[in-house]
């Protein structure tokens, strides 16, 4: 009899140790066929707390068990097991609505700025330092002061290094608290070696005259919390530039003037 339990143990053994190979996860009816087979607690719980397992622990499978031999320490131990192990009901975790990186294949290094489409990618517009014309003087923005009212902008060079098609798609991920509609499109004006626009601070909706001469109005669209896409038309040739809120600071603050600026050629 001895030798008959001891071959049936062998067996299950082995059969166990040739599923687990296979990586078939421990089951109640495993369970049972190993207390019946007088494995022993101790060896069958080191096998629950050691291998994966896939268990029914309701109310009536745990009742069933009990009926059928499982002690209360092998019950505690496949508990524990399936309390650690992740559900596979459980829903994955979403990417958040805002997250640049989930919205139209946006760089994953995504950051606060402006992005234009360039065949199947999207691009950085890489922005340019603005001074400013003052009471006929050059003047930096680090050097200005506070300016507000009608203001000329002026851009070293001729060209952006931006280049790109109409219609042209463009991607603005705005700071924190700030919304589209304070940034400025601006058509910039060719001049030797440098360009220039003309422009207001403080918003330009109730400013009429040549201080709204090379503004270009636009409409976004909200893709998510701080990001907005833009389409242009056909604006033509030409140099033009994205002027984000708050360029025009006091001396005080560590802040540069900047703009996104583009060319768009035909």
């Amino acid at each position: 009899m001895k030798r008959k339990l001891a071959l049936i143990s062998f067996a299950l053994i082995l059969a166990a140790s040739v599923a687990l190979r296979a990586q078939q996860p421990l089951t109640n009816d495993a369970i049972v066929k190993m207390v019946k087979a007088n494995l022993g607690d101790g060896l069958i719980v080191s096998m629950i707390n050691s291998e994966p397992g896939s268990y029914t622990l309701t109310p009536d499978a745990m009742i069933t068990l009990k009926q059928e031999g499982v002690s209360d320490k092998i019950l505690a131990a496949m508990v524990t097991k399936s309390n650690a192990m992740p559900s596979s009901s459980s829903p994955k975790a979403s990417t958040p609505a805002n997250d640049p990186p989930a919205i139209l294949g946006l760089p994953p290094d995504m950051e606060i700025g402006a992005y234009f489409r360039k065949g199947d990618s999207w691009v950085e517009m890489m922005p340019e330092v603005v001074n400013w014309k003052t009471g006929g003087v050059l003047k930096s923005i680090a050097s200005a002061g506070i300016v507000k009212g009608d203001i000329n902008g002026h851009l070293e060079g001729t060209h952006s290094h931006n280049s790109a098609a109409s219609p042209l798609e463009v991607i603005i991920y705005t700071p924190e608290g700030v919304a589209i509609t304070e940034y400025q499109l601006l058509r910039l004006r060719e001049e030797k070696e440098s360009r220039e626009f003309r422009t207001v601070t403080g918003g330009v909706m109730h400013i009429s005259g040549g201080a709204t001469r090379d503004v270009v109005p636009f409409e976004s669209k909200k893709l998510a919390n701080r990001i907005y896409r833009i389409t242009l038309p056909n604006l033509g040739a030409g140099e033009y530039g994205f002027l984000p809120p708050g360029a025009v600071t006091s001396s005080s603050s560590a802040s540069i003037g900047k703009m996104y600026t583009f060319r768009l050629i035909e």
